[in-house]
């Protein structure tokens, strides 16, 4: 799947069954279910689901807790927009997953 294709899933009703904990989880951001994103991430014990997890507080606007899932996820927090940061994560576990 490409990031395309993931954008445009966005439009369907329900993510993909063959997405990453992670990736279900940005997918369910992106349709604005931040909270349903958060249990997601949260149940995801993987350095990935940590990146999603620091993502979704830096995006609730938690700097704190943010910083915590960055280093579980051995990151540093971007100076990047939420939106790039978004792209970027989709990107990278999309690559990871072929």
């Amino acid at each position: 799947m490409t990031l395309t294709e993931f954008k445009t899933s966005l439009e369907k009703a329900k993510p993909s069954t063959l997405l990453s904990p992670a990736l279900c989880a940005l997918w369910h951001d992106g349709q604005g279910d931040w909270e349903r994103a958060h249990t997601i991430a949260q149940d995801d014990a993987s350095c990935e689901g940590s990146w999603v997890h620091a993502y979704l507080h830096r995006k609730e606007g938690d700097t704190w807790n943010a910083q915590y899932w960055y280093r579980k996820a051995g990151r540093t927090m971007p100076e990047s927009t939420l939106e790039d940061e978004w792209e970027h994560i989709v990107q990278t576990l999309l690559e990871a997953s072929v």
